[in-house]
């Protein structure tokens, strides 16, 4: 299961972590980020232990998009040692995709 990630605990778990991370910026009324929600669930079930993978409700981390360019939903973010290493905008992307890049920074 993804992490909540909020503007609370975005530092200790993103840019503090020793692990890349995967953020999943997506917002309630986003039909392509229900799409992709399930793939991304996935992902963080098979990276479990050497990466991890978070979900950032835009409604309640305004201040995170805000920072990191956020115009369009869905966006994966992938972070490692604190900085944004790559990133797919939309939907149209496969569950390998997704989990070839976050493996690709562990």
């Amino acid at each position: 299961m993804a992490l909540i990630i909020t503007e609370d605990n975005f530092d200790a778990e993103v840019l503090n972590s020793d692990q890349p991370v995967l953020v999943d910026f997506w917002a309630e009324w986003c039909g392509p980020c229900k799409m992709i929600s399930p793939m991304v669930d996935a992902v963080a079930a098979e990276v479990d232990g050497t990466a991890k993978v978070g979900k950032c409700n835009l409604d309640d981390g305004q201040a995170i998009a805000a920072k990191y360019g956020i115009r369009s939903i869905p966006t994966l973010l992938f972070f490692k040692d604190g900085e944004v290493k790559d990133q797919i905008v939309g939907a149209n992307v496969t569950q390998g995709q997704i989990s070839e890049k976050l493996q690709a920074l562990a």
